[in-house]
């Protein structure tokens, strides 16, 4: 039974259709909590309503980067995880930080990485004219949005479309390719190798 740590910012609604893929795919983890920088993220409640433990770590109650991510890092730790998930988590990570949860942290980016790394991607996007856009979800390392990708979900542009449109269909991908990608690390279907993942077949196992 793996122990599966989420940290939100807001909605959390990656956490949400985490939470329900796992309990009605039975998967053996548990969400042991759920941690948001900001006391007021909606997602809280949703996780409290579930019997899930929650903490608030508030990123402006710290002087620095280090000193937020030292404490973020000690509460982490109380939930002993085996894996931490990034969701809708607005924080950029000390390289330390990254480190200490290396090869068990993944997070989901709203593009098909390595296009359009950081903020504002469905502008980018659009700006750049492409046919297609997607989100990735990869390993967590200290360059920003650069990590082994697990698993990648595409959508169409359609013509007229706007950047919140985009991001509203790609939120249902989302959806379910960040539940997906969780799975298989919880099924211990995860190899990286030469900083590429490999999905053993579930019959390997």
């Amino acid at each position: 039974m793996k122990n599966i740590v989420i940290l939100i910012s807001g909605r959390g609604s990656n956490m949400e259709a985490v939470v329900r893929a796992l309990d009605a795919e039975h998967w053996p983890a548990r969400i042991a909590a759920v941690i948001s920088n900001k006391p007021d993220a909606a997602g809280l409640a949703f996780a409290a309503s579930r019997g899930i433990p929650t903490a608030v770590v508030a990123n402006k109650a710290f002087a620095t980067r280090a000193a937020f991510d030292a404490a973020l890092q000690e509460t982490i730790d109380r939930f002993a995880p085996d894996l931490v998930v990034l969701a809708g988590f607005m924080r950029i990570l000390t390289a330390p930080f990254v480190e200490h949860y290396a090869d068990r942290m993944l997070n989901i980016h709203p593009s098909l990485l390595p296009l359009f790394p950081g903020l504002h991607t469905h502008e980018a996007a659009l700006a750049a004219g492409h046919a297609e856009h997607g989100a990735t979800v990869h390993f967590v390392t200290p360059e920003l949005d650069h990590g082994p990708v697990v698993a990648q979900a595409r959508i169409p542009v359609h013509p007229g479309d706007t950047p919140d449109l985009l991001a509203q269909r790609l939120l249902t991908e989302e959806h379910k390719l960040y539940p997906y990608a969780i799975r298989l690390f919880v099924e211990d279907r995860l190899i990286i190798e030469q900083g590429d993942v490999r999905i053993l077949e579930a019959s390997s196992i």
